[in-house]
């Protein structure tokens, strides 16, 4: 018999303690970075989600476009600028951003869902005041923090058996107010409203790394404190890990950072013993 086959056989086994310990769990996924952009990567991304709902757990996607944003923006003209790594966004960016995630960037997550034999639908935070937002500052623009969110439409889609994907754009508390939100961000206060049992932030980089640039697997929240702290967390992963502080706090069993481009990433931290990226949350 083929060795590739006992192989895979022998993986199955292995995961049945993994898949019996995620049943009917809630993860939220935020997808982003390069992977958004391939069509391979997009199609094996949306088997694992597929996946994940087979198996009993109620996955949620939440999705960024920053690199499609650019692309619009430029073919209309419009001219960008970042603050604290945030887009500054007027009224006309805005539109830009809604129109973009939306519309083209989520439209095709669901798609490829629904390419891979899953139920999807897809919906901002605008639909059913999912995530309601404020001004993250008056120099940001339209960029908004969400301050209330209302997540029982995403549980009527999970018992319907519909996988939702939803866009970072967000309501404001004045009429017909729109916020563009960082999908991170989003990603988190969602898992957080959900009490979710897993949160996972794909980037383009391995997890969260030491000062001497070794991936480190589990952390603890007060260890990511000491690590922003001491500089050895700098630059893009401050927020991310921000993000992971903020959603254990409002009840979300674990965080994990972990790099979107390796393939099945997200089936490697679930359902393997090994996982990938890095693991933060409280010690047990």
């Amino acid at each position: 018999m083929n060795r590739d086959w006992i192989a895979t056989a022998r993986t199955l086994s292995e995961a049945l303690p993994y898949l019996q310990r995620y049943s009917g769990a809630i993860v939220v996924v935020k997808f982003g970075g390069n992977a958004m952009g391939d069509a391979t990567a997009m199609a094996e991304f949306a088997r694992d989600i597929v996946l994940m709902k087979q198996v009993g757990m109620n996955p949620v996607v939440v999705h960024g476009g920053g690199p499609m944003i650019n692309e619009m923006l430029d073919k209309l003209g419009i001219k960008s600028e970042f603050i604290r790594g945030k887009r500054v966004t007027d009224k006309n960016t805005v539109e830009v951003v809604e129109m973009v995630l939306t519309g083209l960037v989520n439209k095709r997550i669901v798609q490829a869902i629904m390419d891979e034999g899953g139920r999807a639908v897809g919906l901002s935070g605008k639909d059913d005041d999912l995530m309601v937002a404020e001004a993250d500052g008056p120099e940001l623009g339209f960029v908004g923090k969400p301050v209330e969110m209302n997540v029982q439409v995403l549980r009527d889609l999970f018992s319907a058996g519909i996988i939702p994907v939803v866009a970072p754009v967000a309501t404001g508390m004045d009429m017909l107010e729109t916020f563009n939100v960082n999908g991170d961000t989003a990603a988190g206060a969602i898992a957080g409203a959900l009490r979710a049992d897993r949160l996972l932030l794909l980037t383009d980089v391995p997890g969260v790394k030491d000062a001497s640039g070794e991936v480190v697997t589990q952390l603890s929240p007060d260890q990511v404190r000491a690590m922003i702290a001491d500089g050895s967390i700098a630059g893009g992963m401050i927020p991310k890990t921000e993000t992971a502080l903020e959603a254990l706090e409002k009840g979300v069993r674990a965080v994990v950072i972990l790099d979107g481009r390796l393939p099945n990433a997200s089936l490697l931290e679930l359902f393997t013993e090994h996982g990938a990226g890095s693991i933060i949350r409280e010690p047990r």
